[in-house]
């Protein structure tokens, strides 16, 4: 199984679901709609760890973006 593989087994197996999907769970758009939450934590992370990546002290303004940044993305989740 690949790296990809088991990311996706792990996120597919997560519980639980986005809690404002307001969508019938049987149709196409709700598990379109859980993947766009997924693709919008992948991106916060990362733009996190950007953050980080080009901060020296813990006051740098990388470092507070990345707290934002995560903050943010818990927020949604």
């Amino acid at each position: 199984m690949s790296g990809l593989d088991k990311a996706f087994d792990e996120w597919w197996d997560f519980e639980p679901l986005i809690a404002d999907n307001f969508y019938p769970q049987d149709t196409p758009v709700y598990w379109a709609w859980e993947g766009w939450q997924a693709a919008l934590k992948v991106e916060r992370e990362a733009c996190a760890k950007v953050c980080d990546v080009r901060s020296h002290r813990e006051d740098d303004m990388g470092a507070i973006l990345a707290r934002l940044i995560r903050a943010r993305g818990n927020d949604a989740a």
